[in-house]
């Protein structure tokens, strides 16, 4: 650049562009843009840098970790059978959370106030009690209630009756205590959806003669699934993590199997590693599940936002410098 350009420069940056003559704008439109400096993302670029470096060769290097153990037990028939558990798991208590969340929350918005008042109560006290307590507690069931019968109250007539101990199986029990709890913050998710949607749509529906169940079931609970997809797809992955709990009640999940085999070994951390190597996989498979879903929530959006890789949010944000354009007024 000559120093009548660096002048030229100097002059456009200390006076408005209306002030500007068309030689001197001609000259700015067509002069290269100046790249920003970013030198504090370059440093925190390197610590990052550094810092993974450092922890991929300390887990590459510790033999602690056991690694061929890892790779040896990694497809085991009894890991295995504990990762189809999780994944059983996790899919019956998010159907019975989300089927139940949906009646709570439909429940709560109703004008009865026995029905609002008891779906506040039931989330009140499932979201406020621990999930582990509440595992145990249906576990151990069959204290409160030797047997469970069928019939009609009050009157004595009993249509069937079966063992408590024989019906709340250890599996039973980690789906009730999963997903009655799972219910409560479902429901919570659902009330939030529909009431993101305009009352005016409910209005407009029953102007043109439709009921309130017609309206909340083709008009308003489609248009919340925005609202409500994201977090229940939150709810999913956490549901699959929570479902080691189960481990307590002698549910062989995933976790459990891992327990079960290095109790034999002697591996603890190993075993504790192939267990979360499963974890992370199976979550990762949701987490890209969930983003189809969202995807297709959202299909019909006209300012969809154009989806940017991992590696290509890192290319774009960290490493391309961003630079400055000038345009005319």
């Amino acid at each position: 650049m000559t120093p009548a350009d660096t002048k030229l420069g100097m002059t456009a940056s200390a006076v408005p562009s209306e002030h500007l003559s068309d030689d001197q704008m001609l000259h700015l439109s067509t002069t290269s843009p100046v790249p920003l400096r970013h030198p504090g993302r370059w440093v925190a670029c390197a610590g990052v840098a550094i810092g993974l470096v450092w922890f991929a060769d300390v887990v590459v290097t510790n033999p602690n970790f056991g690694w061929p153990v890892v790779g040896a037990y990694l497809f085991n028939p009894q890991i295995l059978h504990g990762v189809l558990v999780t994944i059983y798991l996790t899919a019956s208590c998010m159907c019975i959370g989300i089927v139940l969340g949906v009646v709570l929350a439909l429940m709560r918005q109703s004008d009865n106030k026995l029905l609002a008042y008891s779906a506040y109560a039931y989330i009140v006290v499932f979201r406020g009690t621990p999930v582990l307590v509440q595992l145990i507690f249906w576990f151990n069931l069959s204290a409160l209630f030797p047997t469970i019968a069928i019939g009609l109250p009050f009157v004595g007539l009993t249509l069937l009756s079966v063992n408590a101990n024989a019906v709340i199986t250890p599996l039973v029990a980690a789906n009730l205590g999963l997903g009655l709890c799972e219910a409560a913050y479902m429901a919570e998710i659902v009330r939030a959806g529909v009431r993101s949607v305009d009352p005016g749509q409910s209005e407009a529906a029953a102007a043109l003669g439709l009921t309130r169940a017609q309206s909340m079931r083709r008009i308003v609970l489609p248009q919340a699934l925005r609202v409500i997809i994201p977090p229940t797809g939150n709810e999913v992955i956490g549901m699959l993590k929570y479902t080691s709990l189960a481990s307590v009640i002698s549910v062989t999940e995933t976790l459990t199997a891992a327990q079960l085999i290095y109790t034999r070994n002697f591996e603890t951390i190993p075993l504790l590693i192939v267990a979360s190597i499963w974890y992370l996989v199976l979550t990762t498979v949701l987490t890209g599940g969930q983003r189809l879903v969202e995807r297709w929530a959202g299909r019909s959006e006209t300012d969809a936002r154009h989806a940017v890789s991992f590696a290509g949010a890192v290319r774009e944000n960290l490493l391309r410098t961003r630079r400055v354009h000038i345009s005319h007024p």
